[in-house]
């Protein structure tokens, strides 16, 4: 069995092919359990161990094991750290463990990209991410591979980091830091929250005519990035209805508070790219992509990161 470290999986994991795979694995399918979330309590606080296991109907088999750990900002240290084991589906032989942060940091960027493709505006340039953590770079390289993007704008509660990213991209990008997050709502056309948020922290008073928002850090019930408002005034589709029904806290507080109801929801990311649902109805309409993030994208990834390794062109 194969070892595969993070800078293996990041060489392998190119964005536009990343991308394609995912496309094509979402309107393929696969069989994907729902994921089981073990909550466990520290001495420092609340964790959780994620299990997200997938396989081929007749190839790949795959398991993600996850540890999730909020209080890690606090260390300097990643939030998410985890393993993932691909088998072979002929007779279940262990192939790789792949290292999971470094897959499920690009993949989840990836799924993102993926939707905004499908339902940003063409012409959108100026993104605006919201979060400094390890997924805020990635989503502005995954969303410039899908997108024209020239302005990138930051903000994150710590103005360092929100700097510090900003400066990193600075030579790719029309790329600063910003303190008012009102503001640059109201000018962004793709904002991209990657948080651990359990208040709103986009309203729905500042979106634009036109806007994509993407929605990728609440993960609980209990994690929400924005108001209910922005589900009244957009357009909202997720990565897959069992996982925004379990999980996705925007939309799942929205409802309790009786804003919003999943029936509302137009589609989610296989619909899309089968073409059984349209995406944004007009150039002004506001969009909104909620995921959760699901076992069937790290199984993707994982296929492209071993066939690439295994036949390198």
């Amino acid at each position: 069995m194969r070892v595969v470290t993070a800078s293996e999986v990041a060489a392998a994991l190119p964005w536009e092919p990343l991308v394609q795979r995912l496309a094509h694995t979402f309107r393929e399918g696969v069989e994907a359990p729902p994921r089981h979330h073990h909550a466990m309590h520290r001495p420092d606080g609340e964790a959780t161990m994620l299990l997200m296991p997938a396989w081929e109907r007749a190839g790949y088999i795959g398991v993600k094991v996850v540890n999730v750990f909020p209080q890690n900002a606090d260390h300097g240290l990643p939030a998410i750290a985890g393993v993932y084991l691909l088998s072979e589906g002929a007779h279940g032989r262990p192939l790789a463990c792949l290292d999971g942060s470094e897959l499920t940091r690009r993949r989840t960027a990836a799924a993102s990209a993926l939707a905004a493709r499908e339902l940003a505006r063409d012409d959108a340039v100026t993104l605006l991410v919201v979060g400094t953590g390890k997924l805020a770079p990635m989503v502005i390289e995954a969303h410039a591979a899908v997108r024209p993007i020239r302005r990138v704008r930051i903000w994150g509660r710590n103005a360092g980091k929100a700097a510090a990213l900003a400066a990193e991209y600075a030579d790719r990008f029309d790329s600063r830091a910003v303190s008012d997050l009102e503001a640059a709502t109201r000018e962004a056309d793709i904002i991209s929250c990657v948080t651990l948020s359990t208040q709103p922290l986009i309203r729905g008073a500042w979106l634009s005519p036109g806007t994509h928002l993407d929605l990728i850090g609440a993960f609980r019930p209990t994690m929400r990035e924005t108001d209910a408002e922005c589900l009244v005034r957009s357009e909202v589709f997720v990565d897959t209805y069992a996982g925004a029904r379990g999980e996705a806290g925007d939309l799942l507080q929205a409802i309790d508070e009786g804003a919003f109801a999943f029936d509302a929801i137009r589609g989610d990311l296989a619909e899309l790219l089968r073409g059984e649902k349209p995406g944004r109805s007009s150039a002004e309409a506001i969009t909104l992509f909620k995921s959760v993030g699901a076992s069937l994208e790290d199984l993707a990834a994982a296929i492209e990161v071993w066939e690439r390794l295994e036949s390198p062109e």
